[in-house]
């Protein structure tokens, strides 16, 4: 079946509740409803059948497959050609699909090195909220010009439309990998994350749980080994399963009771006084808390700090995200330009 007779049921449904004037709520596995605002919507728009991949080029380092394709098939398809998804996204559920790790546009623990979900975002297909189905960018860096349509559905969770098809940027696996872990308190960790990042060293994950730092080389085999003799520590032989556990938000810090707040900071800022045990992720700038501390004393306490803060999982009105003023009024526009009715995701995100 072609992709075009794939997507005419999900573009009749649209339309149809373009018509009734009946929201819908877009599920692909259902991995990460958790996160962003509780959606409104009463009717729902299932992707899971809207599934395959529909171009994969190794020697190009790109692949294009439909939103419902699962991440799990994705990244199988790719290690047999010794490759990957260099944002490593995290999977929350074994139904994450590829349309819901692009709309809600997160990365694993490998993003302050090799960059984001967004990044290796080269072009997309999807419906607006007027049924009509658009493409954007393409299958290499030089066909995005102008504004970039197709980063801009990274993170959106589905509010400016449904995406049908991704193209992504697909980087070469590492030859060698190998974590070594350092005893130190949560001063002189962030010291040290801020020193490695400022060296050549070949990195592609620093974290600190509030024992150990742990910092993760990748690349050469020469390179990643003279790098190890160098650094000191002691070789971590379980760094696999930790830096699964913690993209996968499976470490025990994670099962602490609250809600998890996810906080961007400058990676040598000192958290403020609310909770000196967090977890510390991408060299320092991404802080992981889990706490009862009320939204708006987190709010405030992290803004002061030049730094921004999001609930990633909690209940009630700290469910729902909070964005600034100038960003919501932009966010707006857009969401009239690209789904004029509302139609897709109500509630998802704060207009």
């Amino acid at each position: 079946m072609s992709a075009q007779d794939l997507s005419l049921p999900l573009q009749q449904q649209i339309i149809d509740a373009v018509n009734n004037q009946r929201p819908l709520r877009i599920i692909g596995g259902n991995s990460k409803d958790f996160y962003g605002g509780a959606c409104t919507a009463e009717d729902t728009l299932l992707t899971s059948a809207h599934c395959g991949v529909i171009d994969y080029q190794p020697s190009e380092l790109v692949i294009t497959a439909r939103s419902g394709t699962s991440l799990a098939a994705i990244n199988q398809l790719l290690a047999e050609q010794r490759q990957m998804l260099a944002f490593e996204p995290p999977h929350f559920g074994p139904g994450a699909t590829l349309g819901g790790t692009i709309a809600c546009g997160l990365s694993g623990p490998r993003r302050a090195f090799a960059g984001s979900a967004r990044d290796f975002v080269l072009g997309c297909k999807i419906i607006n909220g007027n049924g009509e189905i658009l493409s954007f960018g393409g299958q290499v860096m030089k066909n995005v010009a102008g504004f970039d349509v197709s980063r801009l559905m990274t993170g959106a969770l589905g509010t400016l439309g449904l995406l049908l098809e991704i193209s992504l940027r697909v980087l070469p696996m590492p030859e060698t990998e190998l974590t070594l872990a350092y005893p130190l308190s949560t001063d002189s960790a962030l010291q040290q994350m801020l020193t490695l990042a400022q060296k050549p060293w070949p990195l592609s994950a620093m974290a600190y749980d509030g024992q150990y730092l742990r910092i993760r080389l990748s690349g050469a085999e020469t390179a990643v080994l003279a790098a190890a003799r160098q650094l000191g520590g002691d070789i971590d032989g379980e760094g696999d399963q930790f830096w699964l556990q913690l993209r996968e938000q499976q470490l025990g810090y994670f099962q602490h009771s609250g809600d998890l707040w996810r906080l961007s900071l400058a990676p040598a800022a000192r958290l403020p006084a609310l909770d000196p045990h967090c977890l510390i992720d991408w060299g320092g700038a991404l802080r992981w808390l889990k706490t009862d501390t009320a939204a708006a004393s987190i709010h405030d306490s992290i803004g002061a700090c030049g730094g921004h803060a999001l609930c990633f999982k909690g209940t009630g009105p700290n469910r729902s995200l909070r964005l600034a003023p100038a960003l919501q009024a932009i966010q707006q526009q857009l969401r009239l330009a690209f789904d004029p009715q509302r139609i897709f995701n109500p509630g998802r995100l704060p207009f």
